[in-house]
């Protein structure tokens, strides 16, 4: 098994591992329900759509209950 003959430096030890932290995120796109920006394949953290359909119900905050309760 051939061996390195000289060792290599930090810099191009680091310059090598560092070409896969180039990576670049997905684009997000637009919610279908509510038309805020997010990420692709993932249920809208806005209004809990996934692809049309409801599939986290909205929560409503209790002190908004008790104010329109006592209206």
């Amino acid at each position: 098994m051939p061996n390195p003959k000289r060792k290599h430096t930090p810099c191009r030890r680091d310059t090598r591992r560092s070409a896969n932290s180039k990576l670049t995120a997905p684009n997000p796109g637009k919610c279908s329900n509510c038309g805020l920006m997010k990420m692709p394949h993932r249920i809208c953290p806005e209004c809990g759509f996934y692809d049309g359909q409801l599939i986290i119900p909205k929560k409503v905050k209790k002190k908004d209950e008790q104010k329109e309760e006592s209206k």
